[in-house]
């Protein structure tokens, strides 16, 4: 099975060896950091002109040296796509977990089978030893595609170490313990992070801190599977507890892809679990980890690149004059006095970071308030919870100097504007002005952000007032919350045979970046009715992840129930019924636009009584409700 590597001409070649080729018939160009090389390009035949059909095996090898990985990045990916698959016709395949220094054939496993254009293939592939190859295979029908070109990096695999130490007799289970002899804070990965994480992984990272500390954990990058299927229904998916073991509360739950997701624990220790089933695994995650000390806290300001509001330090005097009451609020500069006044000649620093370490709600407002607030009036609130809290806000008073003309027009007028924390970056996800009461707002995360500009004001405006409150429970009230969901709900018909549920927040905007699940458990011989009076999701049909649509789900079980599509967009309203005694309704929103939500009534009810379901309609769509189909039965024991 052996063939000698070929040298061909237009790929500048460092060395030629024997290797063990996919086929008898391949050619093989071969990349070696053996001399100090440690990066440079490679291309099909004749790029950028079209390849040439019937190249039977065309093997590309990178070998780095033993303490190294390959990074292969493609910058042009043209490729002529026969099959969905492109396990036919023009292909790329990638081998990228290979064994026993690098050999290969007929019979290994390949990591990804590639075709069709830059968009639809990774950008970036990386080995988890110091081998890779690719496989470059064309039918014999001619086309005018022109191939790929890309450029290949040998990286320290040290960059990619696990700080902590590995449990004994485990694959990839590690404890970091803050002492005096240990790190603060460090960095941590998923198995063979950058490359893929192999199938059937269980990993689980424990952080210890002192009875003093808590954890901040910062996933730089999470890369499972890219999808906006509900994590009831991913293989792979990522659990932080906010303890030192799994029936801790989960605070985080991740199953598709995130940036910059920060969580903090509300105690000293707090675990991180990976669990991977999937046949087709992802990149995994990168991640930091800090113990820091509960009485660190320091003021977190918008990023200037993020927000042209960000305040300049230069042109600020500093005179604090921000009215707060409650527990937990921390001016930036001097300490805070409510009703202060200040100088209506100079600007007015106010800035005040409120954490729920000190209480878990109060009252905020303008300068002054409830006299008028002083021009030039420049005020940050920023808030901070722990573990799975949001911040809620609710106003109680609304009333800013408006120039007068749209009232919905903020920009040249005093404003307050709100800011959630979504990948790293903070999004500005309104403005109010004018005497119009908000409604109300909650945080994606553990944080929250307001920025009120007092630029004019006048005589006759008192300003604002807001109620805060860190709250665990995503502002709903009904129902027994689940410690095994972030967001998680269960309506027992021995606890209430009828009520009330709705989203998150309602009926202010809920928050974006958030999964609920609603689950209902009905008496032997019952089923659940259920009846939205209410209901405003952001999304059009059929409220996939290509229209960038939030949804609501309903399943007779657990996975996905094919009998019911999606529901999402402004609807009236309307009613479903469940099949058997058991019941799951899914809410599930992304990081782009808000809704009001929904809110709806349930009722158990004996199966006997007839089936109400019905079809609804709305104004952008109609939607009807498919017949019944198999139901599967569920196992209620413990937690789904």
């Amino acid at each position: 099975m052996q063939q000698q590597c070929r040298l061909v001409a237009f790929v500048t070649l460092l060395i030629v060896a024997e290797h063990s080729a996919v086929s008898p018939a391949c050619e093989c160009i071969h990349f070696t950091s053996t001399f100090g090389k440690t990066s440079g390009t490679f291309k099909s035949p004749d790029f950028p002109r079209a390849y040439d059909s019937g190249i039977e095996c065309l093997l590309y090898s990178f070998v780095a040296r033993r303490d190294q990985i390959v990074e292969l990045s493609f910058r042009s990916f043209d490729v002529h796509k026969t099959h969905q698959d492109c396990l036919r016709g023009d292909y790329v395949k990638a081998f990228l977990s290979l064994e026993k220094g690098g050999e290969v054939n007929e019979k290994t496993a390949w990591s990804h089978v590639l075709c069709g254009e830059l968009s639809e293939v990774p950008h970036r592939l990386y080995s988890s030893g110091h081998v890779a190859l690719l496989e470059f295979h064309t039918d014999h029908r001619p086309s005018n595609h022109s191939g790929f070109m890309g450029t290949f990096r040998f990286l320290d695999r040290r960059l990619f170490l696990t700080d902590g130490q590995k449990v004994a007799g485990t694959h990839c289970d590690y404890l970091f313990a803050s002492s005096n002899f240990s790190l603060s804070k460090g960095k941590f990965f998923s198995p063979r992070f950058p490359s893929n994480y192999p199938p059937g992984v269980s990993c689980n990272y424990r952080f210890a801190g002192r009875s003093q500390e808590r954890v901040r954990v910062v996933f730089e990058e999470l890369n499972l599977q890219k999808s906006d299927v509900s994590c009831l229904e991913r293989e792979d998916i990522v659990r932080v507890h906010d303890g030192a073991v799994r029936l801790a509360p989960v605070i985080a739950a991740v199953c598709n892809q995130a940036y910059q997701l920060e969580v903090l624990s509300t105690g000293p220790d707090l675990l991180v679990r990976l669990s991977g089933t999937s046949p087709a695994p992802g990149q995994g995650f990168r991640a930091t980890y800090e113990f820091e000390s509960t009485s660190d806290e320091n003021l977190q300001y918008l990023d200037p690149k993020q927000s042209e509001s960000m305040m300049n330090p230069s042109r600020v005097i500093n005179a604090p004059t921000a009215a707060t009451s409650g527990s937990g609020g921390h001016a930036a500069s001097a300490p805070l006095t409510p009703g202060a006044a200040a100088s209506t000649t100079s600007a007015v620093n106010c800035d005040v970071l409120i954490t729920s370490d000190e209480g878990k709600n109060g009252t905020i407002a303008s300068p002054s308030f409830p006299q008028p607030y002083p021009p030039r009036s420049l005020c940050r609130y920023e808030f901070q919870g722990r573990g799975k809290e949001r911040v809620q806000l609710t106003f109680r008073e609304f009333n800013l100097y408006h120039a007068g003309g749209d009232e919905n027009d903020c920009e040249s007028s005093d404003s307050l504007n709100a800011y959630v924390h979504l990948e790293g970056r903070s999004e500005k996800i309104d403005s109010f002005c004018g005497n119009n009461l908000p409604l109300p707002l909650m945080s994606s995360g553990s944080k929250l952000s307001l920025e009120f500009r007092g630029a004019v004001s006048s005589r006759h405006v008192r300003g604002f007032q807001a109620f805060y409150s860190f709250t665990e429970n995503f502002g709903i009230s009904s129902g027994r919350q689940l410690s095994a969901h972030p967001c998680g709900f269960e309506f027992n018909s021995t606890e209430a045979a009828n009520g009330t549920f709705s989203s998150p927040n309602y009926p202010g905007y809920y928050p974006r970046d958030t999964e609920c699940h609603y689950l209902f458990y009905g008496r032997p011989g019952e089923k659940v009715h259920l009846h939205f009076t209410y209901f405003d999701v952001e999304g059009v049909l059929p409220c996939e992840a290509t229209s960038a649509s939030d949804y609501v789900e309903f399943s007779n079980y657990m996975t996905q129930d094919r009998k019911y599509s999606r529901y999402c967009g402004q609807l009236k309203g309307f009613e479903v019924e469940s099949d058997k005694r058991t019941f799951r309704v899914t809410f599930r929103s992304n990081d782009r636009l808000d809704g009001t939500g929904f809110h709806a009534t349930y009722h158990f009810r004996p199966e006997s009584e007839p089936n109400l379901r019905k079809p609804f309609t709305s104004a952008a769509a109609k939607t009807t409700i498919a017949p019944a189909g198999l139901a599967l039965c569920w196992l209620l024991v413990g937690a789904w």
